[in-house]
């Protein structure tokens, strides 16, 4: 009678067992799938890296090693190369200001447009937006030998302006893009009180809305950025020696004679290192500014 009542209990659809039963679920093949396809992504994005670092503080008879070798005893050599030989600290410099200051004006010219676009309506702003937006689009090599000539006739190559323009073509549209959805998700209410108020359109821009756009503007900029320093072809065909950048200088080693890989890896792990420590600090500010307004 007993062993009957028992079993009776732990059968009830509300006893504990049954409960503890139902709140440990078996793992599913989907959820099995989902973390093999992320493990699969995250070592293909992560490869590439993983074999200039690698190259970079290998010898040459490691780096040509076959089978490949994978332990191994870091060495600075091709880093020592890199800082004697190559002009790599006046590389990442221009690389540095061409950037930075194509950034800042992208957002300056950016921002307001964006503002306009999103809040006024006026005759052709479909087509104007078009036009923004193709810029962005179009392939640089389409446009190259049109900046080729321009910066020449103009006294701009091996100019960092040269570069600082050229680059204002893409970012300029792309800060427009991602800023433009941040200013519609913001009501329309708050620059009408403002307004209200007695505040121009200017100060409602630069002291209500831009504050509340910030997420926006900042991964714009981000993007510039990362844009701006590690764009190849431009800085290829618009500088020499004095405003050559970065990439420009890492491409360098590929001579008619050979490849100096470990020197060639050793400039692109430092052309790398910068951006991912900043990226590493704006992440934060990176995923709020590309979700924010996807849910109104």
């Amino acid at each position: 009678m007993s062993s009957v009542t028992m079993e009776t209990t732990t059968s009830k659809p509300g006893s504990l067992a049954a409960q503890r039963a139902r709140g440990r679920p078996g793992i599913r093949a989907k959820d099995v799938l989902q973390l093999l396809a992320i493990v699969l992504l995250a070592g293909f994005i992560l490869a590439p890296i993983y074999w200039m670092v690698s190259t970079a503080l290998k010898t040459a008879n490691e780096t040509f090693a076959v089978p490949p070798v994978f332990i191994f005893q870091p060495t600075a050599e091709h880093f020592r190369t890199v800082f004697s030989e190559g002009a790599v600290l006046p590389s990442l410099l221009n690389s540095l200001i061409v950037a930075s200051a194509s950034t800042l004006l992208a957002v300056i010219l950016g921002t307001p447009a964006a503002y306009a676009l999103a809040r006024f309506e006026f005759r052709g702003k479909s087509n104007l937006w078009f036009w923004i937006i193709s810029n962005r689009f179009i392939s640089p090599i389409v446009v190259a030998l049109p900046f080729f000539l321009l910066a020449r006739d103009l006294k701009l190559l091996d100019k960092q302006l040269a570069l600082i323009l050229a680059y204002l073509t893409f970012n300029v549209p792309l800060v427009i893009w991602l800023c433009i959805d941040q200013f519609r998700s913001i009501p329309r209410d708050v620059d009408q009180a403002a307004l209200v108020d007695g505040a121009g359109l200017w100060r409602v821009f630069l002291t209500i809305t831009l504050p509340l756009a910030i997420p926006g503007v900042v991964v714009s900029a981000i993007l510039c950025f990362v844009f701006s320093w590690n764009e190849f072809l431009f800085a290829l065909i618009l500088t020499r020696s004095e405003a050559r950048t970065a990439p420009v200088e890492a491409a360098n080693f590929m001579t008619g004679f050979g490849v100096r890989w470990g020197a060639m890896m050793a400039t692109g792990t430092l052309i790398v290192l910068p951006v991912v420590v900043f990226a590493a600090l704006v992440s934060r500010h990176l995923v709020r500014g590309l979700t924010m307004g996807a849910v109104k």
